[in-house]
């Protein structure tokens, strides 16, 4: 039977009255008739379009890209604005990129050696569960009925849970799950750490140095009003964004909590660079004092 045949099959056919066919009952978890092939649904007649696979992004690889991106904004944006004051463009380009370089190595190692920190956790928390369960089956049993306790279930049912669970391979992971609330991580979670904070570190830091690449080398001035203005937009579209990833994008209230959001970075970022730039400003005047002194 050729593969066009099989299809006008499937693609007429009729269940009989008050009978759910097979077909209708597996709609949604047949196999494609070909790889990346569109099918008929068979009472529809519409075409559906099948997914390899399906994905989803990690909510700790997310939280790593806002931390980097966080500090990226700020930190840098700061060290070239107080740079900004020599007037100098030289300065602050290299400076600004050794500032880069150096914050996003220094808060990869950080996310790396947090991750292994919180590896190390699990695995000895894992072997504390393991130890309890065997050496004190008692006080196991007690705090498996004590995390059915908050769902007001039967107690026969309770009871039923908890002697199956006391005797099952799968307890310890339960109790990882359940009881201490953690979850496994992954053998590459250190290393996609890192390397997200790095990345996001350096990104975020390179928005508010870029001006300085397409002015003269004593116009730090002019290209520092086009860093703030560019900054401006990119904290206020990254809190933006950040406040609506958790809170939702649709609705007037989420929009709302959007520009708070973006307000908010803006007026961290403002405080950042006006404080460095003071620091700065300060520090010349304390040198040229001194100069003038002797």
């Amino acid at each position: 039977m050729s593969l066009a045949t099989l299809k006008n099959i499937v693609a007429t056919y009729t269940p009989l009255p008050g009978r759910l066919s097979d077909v209708d009952s597996e709609k949604e978890h047949r196999l494609p008739l070909h790889h990346g092939e569109d099918v008929e649904s068979p009472t529809t007649g519409q075409k559906k379009e099948q997914k390899d696979s399906s994905w989803t992004i990690d909510g700790r690889t997310v939280s790593d890209a806002i931390i980097g991106l966080s500090d990226g904004m700020t930190v840098p944006f700061a060290l070239t604005a107080g740079l900004s004051a020599l007037g100098d463009t030289k300065v602050v380009v290299f400076g600004g990129l050794a500032e880069l370089i150096a914050g996003a190595i220094s808060m990869g190692l950080g996310g790396y050696l947090g991750a292994k920190s919180e590896e190390e956790s699990y695995y000895a928390t894992l072997k504390e569960t393991k130890q309890q369960i065997i050496s004190d089956p008692p006080s196991t049993t007690e705090t498996i009925s004590e995390i059915f306790a908050p769902y007001e279930l039967p107690s026969e049912l309770v009871s039923a849970l908890t002697n199956h669970l006391s005797s099952s391979p799968m307890l310890p992971n339960f109790l990882m799950n359940f009881h201490h609330t953690l979850p496994e991580p992954s053998d590459s979670r250190a290393l996609i750490c890192a390397l997200t904070i790095a990345f996001g570190y350096f990104i975020g830091g390179f928005v508010p140095l870029l001006p300085y690449f397409f002015v003269g080398p004593l116009d730090a001035f002019l290209a520092l009003k086009w860093s703030i203005a560019t900054m401006a937009v990119a904290l206020f579209v990254f809190g933006y964004s950040k406040t609506c990833f958790v809170s939702g994008w649709k609705g007037s209230r989420n929009c709302r909590r959007g520009l708070v959001g973006g307000l908010q970075m803006v007026l961290v970022g403002g405080v950042a660079a006006g404080s460095a730039m003071g620091l700065v400003k300060g520090f010349s005047m304390l040198a040229a004092s001194s100069e003038e002194g002797q």
